[in-house]
């Protein structure tokens, strides 16, 4: 009789703390496994927006370069209104404008949710943001979750350790890890926001059982780490990369060091520091280590084959078919950095862009010249931004799909992002006046129309195609979270890409179409070359 009291106690107990919950989001209070957080309503009254919310502690003090920890519970209801300090940096790029203070203490992240209760079961959108992971914070207007939010999906978004924080290796943080490794803790960080979503997001009204996890340059390299990573595995359902992911032609600052090479450097800079221990490491004040790590000549630390979050390259593990077999939507931008080329003091001749290419190429410059023909020097210089923009990224993005495709389970999507994207009149690249035709579709060009941002940049004179364009952009991206089926009412039909389709690749442009991949015999010399290059290690 007891027992079936107490059971009954229970089970009243959690059916009033299921209405409260169901009702909190609406409310703006919500709980998470570590206390009450209050958000609210955003610019859309329908979305309510949660900034700043701690989903790890703060990696400081003895913390520093340790995988991150639990949060610390807290009473009483904490205010989630304003967005939590980024990571440590330096200001890098111009286009990166941001709405917080900088700090260590910086494992933060946002929901922005249109639940009307906890029961809404929503599919889940968890953002990794770019920035070489070495820049960029959650707070770029760009990349506000609340017009996304508004297409019927929770947004998360978070920031994670990057630079020297984020991804330093040493022989000492090697010995004293359980796992024997060090470095990749801007990648663990973000593996622990997706742990909280796992836990927390069904309060917010999302479904735990349907995250999708997309990002854009260095986040598009985290989307493939994880898909790539153990530790990553079931915390996510569907993948979007945006430009970039862990597979490469040539040599590359993000390509994945050794664990070996990277404590290497972990040494050299200590030593560059003054340094002997890692608790003299530790003693050093962030803004310390911050501008040792960023004075000229010094090592430059990013993701590393630690054998825990990246026991194996990304190649390996695609090639033995072990990666997270889960639906894929990615592409790339058809100009991620033609302004590098056509705004360049010295442009290519056709004579000259034979010399260079030979020069990198070697054996295989010859099938790199007849994929990137050049007969002039006009076709020179479109010959030259192609090529610049594939080694930079184009190639790595598709060789991820192609690998993917060859599981021949999910589904996957693949696109180009061709629109030259309207620019401000004074707009300037390297001093030098440019156009859109100068600049074309530049690389984290599509992240205002991903996110329906437009309006973030008002210097710009965007057009009624550019509006109607994000729009389609979001509804893809949204419809793909909800089902993995980005296709929907009054858009193009998007074909699934793979061999027995034609590879086809949708075209995001004032008219959006799918095609053929028009770019595959350039890809595939690129993969020609990337073979041989895996030949002589």
């Amino acid at each position: 009789m007891p027992k079936q009291t107490s059971r009954g106690s229970w089970t009243f107990a959690t059916a009033l703390a299921a209405t409260l919950t169901a009702s909190a989001v609406g409310a703006g209070e919500v709980r998470t496994d570590a206390g009450l957080v209050e958000g609210a309503a955003g610019s859309d009254p329908h979305v309510q927006v949660y900034k700043g919310i701690p989903y790890a502690a703060p990696p400081v003090g003895d913390l520093r370069w340790k995988e991150p920890q639990p949060v610390a519970p807290w009473k009483g209801v904490r205010k989630a209104t304003a967005f939590g300090a980024r990571c440590m940096q330096v200001h890098v790029w111009d286009d990166m404008i941001f709405r917080d203070d900088m700090s260590e203490d910086c494992l933060y992240l946002n929901v922005w949710t249109p639940a009307a209760s906890a029961t809404a079961k929503l599919p889940v959108m968890v953002w990794i943001h770019g920035g070489g992971f070495i820049a960029g914070s959650a707070s770029e207007p760009r990349q506000d979750g609340e017009r996304m939010a508004g297409k019927g999906v929770v947004v998360v978004s978070m920031n994670y350790r990057m630079g020297i924080f984020g991804f330093f290796s040493h022989p000492e943080l090697t010995r004293e890890s359980p796992h024997h490794a060090s470095g990749n803790y801007g990648l663990l960080d973000q593996a622990a926001a997706l742990q909280w979503v796992k836990k927390n997001i069904a309060a917010f009204g999302g479904n735990p059982d349907n995250v999708t996890i997309f990002g854009e340059s260095a986040g598009s390299f985290a989307v493939s780490a994880h898909m790539a990573s153990p530790v990553s595995r079931g915390l996510f359902q569907r993948a979007i990369g945006e430009s970039g992911a862990f597979f490469r032609a040539g040599g590359s600052d993000l390509a994945p060091a050794t664990l070996r090479d990277s404590e290497q450097k972990g040494q050299q800079f200590a030593t560059a520091l003054g340094v002997e221990s890692l608790s003299g490491l530790r003693a050093k004040s962030a803004d310390e280590v911050l501008k040792a790590s960023t004075a000229p000549g010094a090592v430059r630390f990013s993701p590393n084959l630690d054998g825990y979050m990246m026991p194996e390259d990304a190649y390996t593990v695609f090639a033995a078919g072990k990666q997270s077999r889960v639906p894929l939507l990615a592409g790339w931008n058809a100009d991620e950095i033609r302004a590098a080329v056509t705004l360049a003091p010295v442009k290519p001749t056709a004579a000259s862009f034979a010399e260079q290419t030979r020069a990198t190429f070697g054996d295989s410059a010859d099938a790199i010249l007849k994929a990137y023909s050049a007969t002039s020097d006009a076709e020179a210089l479109e010959a030259a931004a192609s090529l610049a923009s594939d080694m930079f990224i184009g190639y790595a993005t598709w060789k991820w799909v192609d690998m993917h495709s060859a599981t021949g389970e999910a589904p996957i999507y693949c696109y180009s992002f061709d629109r030259k994207i309207p620019v401000p009149k004074d707009n300037k690249v390297n001093g030098v006046p440019a156009t859109s035709a100068d600049v074309g579709a530049r690389h984290a060009g599509e992240i205002e129309y991903v996110f329906g941002a437009l309006d973030s940049l008002p210097a710009v004179d965007w057009q009624p195609s550019d509006r109607k364009l994000s729009d389609e952009v979001m509804t893809y991206w949204t419809n793909f979270a909800r089902s993995g089926d980005p296709n929907g009412a009054g858009l193009p039909k998007w074909p699934r890409y793979g061999k027995d389709g034609g590879y086809q690749v949708l075209h995001l442009d004032e008219t959006t179409q799918s095609a053929a991949d028009a770019r595959r015999a350039r890809y595939e010399a690129l993969d020609a070359y990337a073979a041989k290059q895996r030949e002589k290690k």
